[in-house]
Protein backbone atom coordinates (compact mmCIF):
# COMPACT_ATOMS: atom_id res chain seq x y z
CA UNK A 1 0.00 0.00 0.00
CA UNK A 2 1.20 3.67 -1.18
CA UNK A 3 1.17 6.78 0.61
CA UNK A 4 -2.19 7.46 -2.16
CA UNK A 5 -4.07 4.59 -1.38
CA UNK A 6 -3.39 4.90 2.87
CA UNK A 7 -5.28 8.51 2.71
CA UNK A 8 -7.77 7.55 0.21
CA UNK A 9 -11.39 7.66 1.83
CA UNK A 10 -13.70 4.38 1.23
CA UNK A 11 -16.06 6.34 -0.47
CA UNK A 12 -14.08 6.83 -3.61
CA UNK A 13 -13.75 3.38 -4.02
CA UNK A 14 -16.33 1.90 -6.81
CA UNK A 15 -19.57 0.92 -4.63
CA UNK A 16 -18.47 -2.80 -6.17
CA UNK A 17 -15.64 -2.79 -4.06
CA UNK A 18 -17.45 -0.93 -0.74
CA UNK A 19 -20.12 -3.38 -1.16
CA UNK A 20 -17.68 -5.94 -0.63
CA UNK A 21 -18.50 -8.94 1.67
CA UNK A 22 -16.30 -8.79 4.79
CA UNK A 23 -17.43 -11.88 6.13
CA UNK A 24 -18.49 -15.31 4.76
CA UNK A 25 -22.60 -14.66 6.09
CA UNK A 26 -23.00 -11.47 3.81
CA UNK A 27 -21.23 -13.76 1.02
CA UNK A 28 -24.68 -14.25 -1.64
CA UNK A 29 -24.67 -16.39 -4.40
CA UNK A 30 -22.85 -19.74 -5.49
CA UNK A 31 -24.89 -21.72 -3.01
CA UNK A 32 -22.69 -24.79 -4.31
CA UNK A 33 -20.19 -23.90 -2.36
CA UNK A 34 -21.00 -21.93 -0.08
CA UNK A 35 -24.35 -22.77 0.99
CA UNK A 36 -24.15 -24.76 4.79
CA UNK A 37 -22.22 -27.76 4.43
CA UNK A 38 -20.43 -27.00 1.26
CA UNK A 39 -16.94 -27.58 0.59
CA UNK A 40 -15.88 -24.10 0.34
CA UNK A 41 -18.15 -22.97 3.39
CA UNK A 42 -16.71 -25.83 5.40
CA UNK A 43 -12.74 -24.89 4.50
CA UNK A 44 -13.60 -21.39 5.27
CA UNK A 45 -14.58 -21.84 8.06
CA UNK A 46 -12.03 -24.29 9.69
CA UNK A 47 -9.52 -22.14 7.88
CA UNK A 48 -7.98 -24.59 5.92
CA UNK A 49 -7.82 -23.97 2.76
CA UNK A 50 -4.99 -25.30 0.13
CA UNK A 51 -4.66 -23.54 -3.13
CA UNK A 52 -7.82 -22.89 -5.60
CA UNK A 53 -8.97 -22.19 -8.76
CA UNK A 54 -12.34 -19.96 -9.32
CA UNK A 55 -13.64 -20.48 -12.77
CA UNK A 56 -16.86 -18.39 -13.77
CA UNK A 57 -18.15 -14.99 -15.07
CA UNK A 58 -17.24 -11.45 -14.20
CA UNK A 59 -19.01 -10.16 -10.80
CA UNK A 60 -20.07 -13.57 -9.40
CA UNK A 61 -17.26 -13.48 -6.51
CA UNK A 62 -14.39 -14.72 -7.13
CA UNK A 63 -12.19 -11.84 -6.21
CA UNK A 64 -13.99 -11.55 -2.87
CA UNK A 65 -13.87 -15.53 -2.30
CA UNK A 66 -10.04 -14.83 -2.32
CA UNK A 67 -10.22 -11.92 0.19
CA UNK A 68 -12.33 -13.93 2.36
CA UNK A 69 -9.92 -16.83 2.15
CA UNK A 70 -7.10 -14.63 3.29
CA UNK A 71 -9.44 -13.33 6.14
CA UNK A 72 -10.75 -16.43 7.29
CA UNK A 73 -6.95 -18.16 7.28
CA UNK A 74 -5.66 -14.79 8.99
CA UNK A 75 -3.04 -14.45 6.15
CA UNK A 76 -1.50 -11.33 4.47
CA UNK A 77 -3.65 -10.81 0.94
CA UNK A 78 -1.55 -10.23 -2.09
CA UNK A 79 -3.24 -9.91 -5.20
CA UNK A 80 -1.57 -9.35 -9.66
CA UNK A 81 -3.40 -9.05 -12.39
CA UNK A 82 -2.39 -11.40 -15.01
CA UNK A 83 -2.22 -9.15 -17.33
CA UNK A 84 -0.23 -6.31 -16.03
CA UNK A 85 2.61 -8.64 -13.92
CA UNK A 86 5.77 -9.72 -15.05
CA UNK A 87 8.18 -12.71 -13.55
CA UNK A 88 10.14 -10.03 -11.35
CA UNK A 89 7.18 -8.53 -9.34
CA UNK A 90 6.00 -12.49 -9.03
CA UNK A 91 9.31 -13.55 -7.60
CA UNK A 92 9.35 -10.56 -5.04
CA UNK A 93 5.84 -11.32 -3.89
CA UNK A 94 7.02 -14.97 -3.06
CA UNK A 95 10.28 -13.83 -1.45
CA UNK A 96 8.15 -12.21 0.56
CA UNK A 97 6.13 -14.91 1.89
CA UNK A 98 8.79 -16.98 1.98
CA UNK A 99 10.21 -14.16 4.64
CA UNK A 100 6.41 -13.94 6.24
CA UNK A 101 6.77 -17.58 6.66
CA UNK A 102 9.73 -18.53 8.08
CA UNK A 103 10.09 -15.61 10.17
CA UNK A 104 7.03 -15.05 11.38
CA UNK A 105 4.67 -18.10 10.26
CA UNK A 106 2.14 -16.55 8.78
CA UNK A 107 0.83 -17.46 5.70
CA UNK A 108 0.27 -15.52 2.06
CA UNK A 109 -2.41 -15.77 0.10
CA UNK A 110 -1.84 -14.82 -3.35
CA UNK A 111 -4.51 -13.80 -5.54
CA UNK A 112 -4.01 -14.09 -9.48
CA UNK A 113 -6.91 -12.42 -11.79
CA UNK A 114 -7.08 -13.69 -14.94
CA UNK A 115 -4.64 -16.17 -14.43
CA UNK A 116 -5.09 -17.89 -17.68
CA UNK A 117 -3.20 -14.99 -18.94
CA UNK A 118 -0.26 -15.99 -17.46
CA UNK A 119 2.80 -17.40 -19.96
CA UNK A 120 4.73 -20.61 -19.28
CA UNK A 121 7.76 -19.28 -17.60
CA UNK A 122 5.45 -17.36 -14.82
CA UNK A 123 3.07 -20.05 -14.18
CA UNK A 124 6.20 -22.60 -13.60
CA UNK A 125 7.27 -19.68 -11.40
CA UNK A 126 3.75 -20.64 -9.29
CA UNK A 127 3.96 -24.25 -9.49
CA UNK A 128 7.69 -24.21 -7.09
CA UNK A 129 5.75 -21.95 -4.86
CA UNK A 130 2.95 -23.71 -4.39
CA UNK A 131 4.61 -27.35 -4.23
CA UNK A 132 6.99 -25.57 -1.81
CA UNK A 133 3.91 -24.07 0.34
CA UNK A 134 5.66 -20.94 0.53
CA UNK A 135 1.99 -19.36 -0.83
CA UNK A 136 -1.30 -20.67 -1.13
CA UNK A 137 -2.90 -19.82 -4.90
CA UNK A 138 -5.92 -18.46 -4.95
CA UNK A 139 -6.44 -17.80 -9.20
CA UNK A 140 -9.47 -16.42 -10.88
CA UNK A 141 -9.82 -16.70 -14.59
CA UNK A 142 -13.24 -16.86 -17.12
CA UNK A 143 -11.71 -19.13 -19.52
CA UNK A 144 -11.93 -22.57 -18.95
CA UNK A 145 -8.68 -23.74 -17.26
CA UNK A 146 -8.43 -27.15 -18.35
CA UNK A 147 -7.88 -25.32 -21.29
CA UNK A 148 -5.82 -22.09 -20.60
CA UNK A 149 -4.07 -23.24 -17.26
CA UNK A 150 -0.26 -25.79 -16.79
CA UNK A 151 -1.80 -29.03 -16.21
CA UNK A 152 1.12 -29.27 -13.49
CA UNK A 153 -0.42 -26.47 -12.19
CA UNK A 154 -3.96 -27.46 -11.86
CA UNK A 155 -3.22 -30.80 -10.13
CA UNK A 156 -1.72 -29.14 -7.24
CA UNK A 157 -5.04 -26.78 -7.20
CA UNK A 158 -8.41 -27.52 -6.44
CA UNK A 159 -10.74 -25.59 -9.40
CA UNK A 160 -14.39 -24.66 -8.69
CA UNK A 161 -16.46 -23.48 -10.93
CA UNK A 162 -19.10 -20.19 -10.17
CA UNK A 163 -22.24 -19.38 -12.23
CA UNK A 164 -23.82 -16.32 -12.84
CA UNK A 165 -25.89 -15.09 -9.79
CA UNK A 166 -29.46 -15.58 -10.43
CA UNK A 167 -31.98 -12.78 -9.79
CA UNK A 168 -32.70 -13.15 -6.57
CA UNK A 169 -29.20 -12.87 -5.46
CA UNK A 170 -28.60 -10.22 -7.42
CA UNK A 171 -31.80 -8.40 -5.71
CA UNK A 172 -30.52 -8.67 -2.66
CA UNK A 173 -27.46 -7.44 -3.36
CA UNK A 174 -29.05 -4.03 -5.09
CA UNK A 175 -31.37 -3.95 -2.20
CA UNK A 176 -28.55 -3.61 0.58
CA UNK A 177 -26.51 -1.58 -1.74
CA UNK A 178 -29.13 1.05 -1.91
CA UNK A 179 -29.84 1.17 2.01
CA UNK A 180 -26.05 0.33 3.34
CA UNK A 181 -24.31 3.09 5.26
CA UNK A 182 -21.29 1.96 2.94
CA UNK A 183 -23.29 1.66 -0.33
CA UNK A 184 -25.62 4.25 -1.62
CA UNK A 185 -27.61 4.44 1.34
CA UNK A 186 -26.66 8.09 2.30
CA UNK A 187 -28.28 9.91 -0.71
CA UNK A 188 -31.31 8.44 0.11
CA UNK A 189 -32.25 6.50 -3.00
CA UNK A 190 -35.83 5.21 -3.61
CA UNK A 191 -36.28 2.74 -6.58
CA UNK A 192 -39.28 1.36 -8.54
CA UNK A 193 -39.84 -2.40 -8.68
CA UNK A 194 -39.26 -2.27 -11.86
CA UNK A 195 -36.71 -0.05 -12.58
CA UNK A 196 -34.99 -2.58 -10.16
CA UNK A 197 -35.74 -5.71 -12.11
CA UNK A 198 -34.94 -4.20 -15.20
CA UNK A 199 -31.03 -3.50 -13.87
CA UNK A 200 -31.48 -7.06 -12.34
CA UNK A 201 -32.14 -8.88 -15.79
CA UNK A 202 -29.72 -6.81 -18.13
CA UNK A 203 -27.06 -7.38 -15.29
CA UNK A 204 -27.13 -11.06 -16.97
CA UNK A 205 -25.68 -12.43 -13.23
CA UNK A 206 -23.18 -9.73 -13.11
CA UNK A 207 -23.15 -8.15 -9.61
CA UNK A 208 -20.04 -5.80 -10.98
CA UNK A 209 -22.82 -4.42 -13.22
CA UNK A 210 -25.75 -4.38 -11.55
CA UNK A 211 -24.13 -1.76 -8.64
CA UNK A 212 -22.19 -0.18 -11.36
CA UNK A 213 -25.69 1.02 -12.75
CA UNK A 214 -27.45 1.81 -9.52
CA UNK A 215 -24.26 3.80 -8.62
CA UNK A 216 -24.33 5.97 -11.80
CA UNK A 217 -27.99 5.86 -11.55
CA UNK A 218 -28.48 7.40 -7.69
CA UNK A 219 -25.34 9.74 -8.22
CA UNK A 220 -26.99 11.51 -11.46
CA UNK A 221 -30.63 12.29 -10.13
CA UNK A 222 -30.76 15.17 -8.49
CA UNK A 223 -32.36 15.11 -5.24
CA UNK A 224 -35.81 16.09 -4.67
CA UNK A 225 -37.28 18.54 -2.39
CA UNK A 226 -37.31 15.68 0.18
CA UNK A 227 -34.00 15.32 -0.37
CA UNK A 228 -34.64 11.57 -2.01
CA UNK A 229 -33.16 10.51 -5.11
CA UNK A 230 -35.63 8.71 -7.12
CA UNK A 231 -34.94 6.26 -9.58
CA UNK A 232 -37.76 5.05 -12.31
CA UNK A 233 -37.60 2.99 -15.54
CA UNK A 234 -36.20 5.64 -17.66
CA UNK A 235 -33.20 6.33 -14.95
CA UNK A 236 -32.44 2.72 -14.80
CA UNK A 237 -32.34 2.02 -18.60
CA UNK A 238 -29.94 5.04 -19.41
CA UNK A 239 -27.69 3.64 -16.65
CA UNK A 240 -26.91 0.46 -17.93
CA UNK A 241 -25.08 -0.29 -21.35
CA UNK A 242 -27.07 -2.94 -23.70
CA UNK A 243 -24.69 -6.21 -22.10
CA UNK A 244 -21.66 -7.80 -24.28
CA UNK A 245 -22.67 -11.07 -25.44
CA UNK A 246 -20.36 -13.60 -23.21
CA UNK A 247 -18.31 -15.47 -26.07
CA UNK A 248 -15.02 -16.11 -26.42
CA UNK A 249 -14.11 -17.29 -30.51
CA UNK A 250 -11.34 -19.08 -28.93
CA UNK A 251 -12.41 -20.48 -25.63
CA UNK A 252 -15.11 -23.08 -24.37
CA UNK A 253 -18.19 -20.80 -24.59
CA UNK A 254 -17.37 -20.70 -28.29
CA UNK A 255 -18.04 -24.27 -28.20
CA UNK A 256 -20.93 -24.31 -25.82
CA UNK A 257 -22.81 -22.46 -28.09
CA UNK A 258 -22.07 -24.26 -31.16
CA UNK A 259 -22.60 -27.50 -29.24
CA UNK A 260 -26.26 -25.51 -28.39
CA UNK A 261 -26.97 -25.19 -31.31
CA UNK A 262 -26.68 -28.71 -32.80
CA UNK A 263 -28.14 -30.41 -29.83
CA UNK A 264 -31.23 -28.39 -30.72
CA UNK A 265 -31.75 -29.39 -34.07
CA UNK A 266 -30.66 -32.70 -32.92
CA UNK A 267 -33.09 -32.11 -30.76
CA UNK A 268 -36.02 -31.27 -33.41
CA UNK A 269 -36.59 -27.65 -31.44
CA UNK A 270 -36.38 -24.55 -34.27
CA UNK A 271 -37.11 -22.21 -31.32
CA UNK A 272 -33.69 -23.80 -29.87
CA UNK A 273 -31.41 -23.87 -32.63
CA UNK A 274 -32.64 -19.52 -34.51
CA UNK A 275 -31.78 -18.95 -30.76
CA UNK A 276 -28.55 -19.92 -30.43
CA UNK A 277 -27.51 -19.17 -34.53
CA UNK A 278 -28.89 -15.57 -33.34
CA UNK A 279 -26.05 -15.81 -30.08
CA UNK A 280 -23.49 -16.81 -31.88
CA UNK A 281 -24.04 -14.23 -35.26
CA UNK A 282 -24.78 -11.41 -32.87
CA UNK A 283 -21.51 -12.49 -31.09
CA UNK A 284 -19.58 -11.73 -34.26
CA UNK A 285 -19.26 -15.45 -35.33
CA UNK A 286 -17.34 -16.36 -38.45
CA UNK A 287 -21.44 -17.35 -40.47
CA UNK A 288 -19.09 -19.94 -42.38
CA UNK A 289 -18.38 -21.91 -39.01
CA UNK A 290 -21.80 -22.02 -38.59
CA UNK A 291 -22.85 -23.54 -42.35
CA UNK A 292 -19.88 -26.01 -41.43
CA UNK A 293 -21.72 -27.15 -38.70
CA UNK A 294 -24.99 -27.02 -40.28
CA UNK A 295 -23.62 -29.00 -43.39
CA UNK A 296 -22.06 -31.52 -40.87
CA UNK A 297 -25.22 -31.90 -38.62
CA UNK A 298 -27.34 -32.53 -42.35
CA UNK A 299 -25.27 -35.70 -42.17
CA UNK A 300 -24.43 -36.93 -39.16
CA UNK A 301 -27.87 -36.44 -37.90
CA UNK A 302 -30.74 -36.37 -40.03
CA UNK A 303 -28.63 -38.47 -43.26
CA UNK A 304 -31.19 -40.46 -45.21
CA UNK A 305 -34.26 -39.56 -43.28
CA UNK A 306 -34.25 -36.78 -45.77
CA UNK A 307 -30.82 -36.62 -48.12
CA UNK A 308 -32.43 -33.18 -49.02
CA UNK A 309 -30.99 -32.05 -45.86
CA UNK A 310 -27.51 -32.17 -46.69
CA UNK A 311 -27.86 -30.60 -50.37
CA UNK A 312 -29.73 -27.71 -48.36
CA UNK A 313 -26.99 -27.12 -46.08
CA UNK A 314 -24.62 -27.52 -48.94
CA UNK A 315 -26.46 -24.63 -50.69
CA UNK A 316 -26.94 -22.63 -47.57
CA UNK A 317 -22.71 -22.90 -46.88
CA UNK A 318 -22.15 -21.78 -50.80
CA UNK A 319 -24.71 -18.52 -50.56
CA UNK A 320 -23.37 -17.62 -47.54
CA UNK A 321 -20.03 -17.45 -48.47
CA UNK A 322 -21.23 -15.70 -51.39
CA UNK A 323 -23.74 -13.66 -49.63
CA UNK A 324 -21.80 -12.25 -46.83
CA UNK A 325 -23.60 -11.03 -43.70
CA UNK A 326 -25.49 -9.64 -42.30
CA UNK A 327 -27.75 -10.82 -45.15
CA UNK A 328 -26.06 -14.18 -44.53
CA UNK A 329 -28.14 -14.51 -41.25
CA UNK A 330 -31.35 -15.24 -43.12
CA UNK A 331 -29.68 -17.73 -45.43
CA UNK A 332 -28.48 -19.98 -41.86
CA UNK A 333 -31.85 -19.27 -40.16
CA UNK A 334 -33.62 -21.11 -43.07
CA UNK A 335 -31.39 -24.20 -43.11
CA UNK A 336 -31.08 -24.41 -39.35
CA UNK A 337 -35.12 -24.56 -38.96
CA UNK A 338 -35.02 -26.50 -42.14
CA UNK A 339 -32.85 -29.06 -40.29
CA UNK A 340 -34.27 -28.83 -37.14
CA UNK A 341 -37.96 -29.80 -38.17
CA UNK A 342 -36.30 -32.69 -40.46
CA UNK A 343 -36.90 -36.18 -39.19
CA UNK A 344 -33.46 -37.29 -37.79
CA UNK A 345 -31.37 -40.22 -38.19
CA UNK A 346 -27.42 -41.50 -37.46
CA UNK A 347 -27.84 -44.56 -39.14
CA UNK A 348 -25.15 -43.44 -41.99
CA UNK A 349 -23.09 -42.04 -39.19
CA UNK A 350 -22.77 -44.91 -37.10
CA UNK A 351 -22.65 -47.39 -40.62
CA UNK A 352 -19.18 -45.29 -41.20
CA UNK A 353 -17.69 -45.09 -37.80
CA UNK A 354 -18.38 -49.18 -37.30
CA UNK A 355 -16.79 -49.63 -40.69
CA UNK A 356 -13.50 -47.65 -40.05
CA UNK A 357 -13.61 -50.06 -36.28
CA UNK A 358 -13.28 -52.67 -38.13
CA UNK A 359 -11.05 -51.55 -40.86
CA UNK A 360 -8.29 -50.04 -38.05
CA UNK A 361 -9.27 -53.40 -35.77
CA UNK A 362 -8.09 -56.09 -38.60
CA UNK A 363 -6.30 -56.52 -41.52
CA UNK A 364 -6.50 -55.22 -45.02
CA UNK A 365 -8.89 -58.74 -46.10
CA UNK A 366 -8.43 -59.31 -49.63
CA UNK A 367 -10.91 -58.09 -52.37
CA UNK A 368 -13.37 -60.51 -53.61
CA UNK A 369 -12.15 -62.26 -56.97
CA UNK A 370 -15.32 -61.79 -58.49
CA UNK A 371 -15.45 -57.76 -57.72
CA UNK A 372 -12.11 -56.72 -58.64
CA UNK A 373 -11.27 -55.34 -61.78
CA UNK A 374 -11.24 -57.48 -64.69
CA UNK A 375 -10.58 -53.80 -66.78
CA UNK A 376 -7.28 -53.95 -67.07
CA UNK A 377 -4.83 -55.79 -69.27
CA UNK A 378 -4.13 -59.78 -67.95
CA UNK A 379 -7.13 -59.24 -65.14
CA UNK A 380 -9.08 -62.10 -66.74
CA UNK A 381 -5.67 -64.69 -66.68
CA UNK A 382 -6.21 -63.99 -62.90
CA UNK A 383 -9.39 -64.69 -62.81
CA UNK A 384 -10.64 -61.08 -61.69
CA UNK A 385 -14.35 -60.23 -62.42
CA UNK A 386 -14.85 -64.45 -63.07
CA UNK A 387 -18.37 -64.77 -61.43
CA UNK A 388 -19.90 -61.25 -61.43
CA UNK A 389 -23.48 -60.58 -61.91
CA UNK A 390 -24.00 -57.64 -63.49
CA UNK A 391 -27.20 -56.07 -61.04
CA UNK A 392 -28.72 -54.56 -64.13
CA UNK A 393 -29.15 -57.84 -66.00
CA UNK A 394 -31.50 -58.73 -63.43
CA UNK A 395 -35.51 -58.13 -62.51
CA UNK A 396 -35.45 -54.84 -60.42
CA UNK A 397 -31.56 -54.06 -61.25
CA UNK A 398 -30.77 -56.31 -58.10
CA UNK A 399 -29.26 -59.76 -57.60
CA UNK A 400 -28.12 -61.61 -54.62
CA UNK A 401 -24.44 -61.03 -54.18
CA UNK A 402 -21.17 -61.18 -51.60
CA UNK A 403 -19.62 -57.89 -51.63
CA UNK A 404 -17.71 -57.98 -48.50
CA UNK A 405 -14.66 -59.84 -47.77
CA UNK A 406 -15.18 -63.04 -47.00
CA UNK A 407 -14.18 -62.62 -42.98
CA UNK A 408 -17.20 -59.93 -42.71
CA UNK A 409 -19.83 -60.91 -45.11
CA UNK A 410 -22.54 -61.30 -42.63
CA UNK A 411 -21.47 -58.00 -40.75
CA UNK A 412 -24.58 -55.41 -41.38
CA UNK A 413 -22.76 -51.29 -40.78
CA UNK A 414 -26.14 -49.34 -42.32
CA UNK A 415 -29.33 -50.66 -40.32
CA UNK A 416 -32.14 -48.05 -41.73
CA UNK A 417 -34.02 -46.31 -38.93
CA UNK A 418 -38.23 -46.28 -39.34
CA UNK A 419 -38.03 -42.26 -39.45
CA UNK A 420 -38.47 -40.18 -43.08
CA UNK A 421 -37.46 -42.09 -46.27
CA UNK A 422 -35.20 -44.34 -45.07
CA UNK A 423 -38.58 -45.71 -43.73
CA UNK A 424 -38.83 -47.00 -47.22
CA UNK A 425 -34.97 -48.03 -47.15
CA UNK A 426 -36.16 -50.37 -44.52
CA UNK A 427 -39.03 -51.69 -46.21
CA UNK A 428 -37.33 -52.62 -49.31
CA UNK A 429 -34.33 -54.26 -47.61
CA UNK A 430 -37.06 -56.20 -45.39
Amino acid sequence: MNLFESTRSPQTLPLAARMRPQTIDDFVGQEHLMGPGKMLRRMLEIGQVASLIFYGPPGTGKTTLGELIATCTDSEFQRLNAVGSGVAELRGIIDRAHENLTLYGRQTVLFVDEIHRFNKAQQDVLLKAVEEGTIILIGATTENPYFEVNSALLSRSRIFQLFPLTAENLQVIGKKALTAPQGLGPYSPVITPEALDFLVEVSGGDARTLLNALELAVLTTPPGPDGQRCIDLDVAQESIQKPALKYDKSGDNHYDVASALIKSIRGSDPNAAVYWLARMLEAGEDPKFVARRLVIAASEDIGNADPQALVLAVAAFDAVDRVGMPEARIILGQAAVYLATAPKSNRSYLAINQAIADVQRHPAYQVPVHLRDASYRGAQEFGHGLGYKYPHDYPEGWVEQQYLPTELKDKVYYQPSNNGLEAKVRKGNS
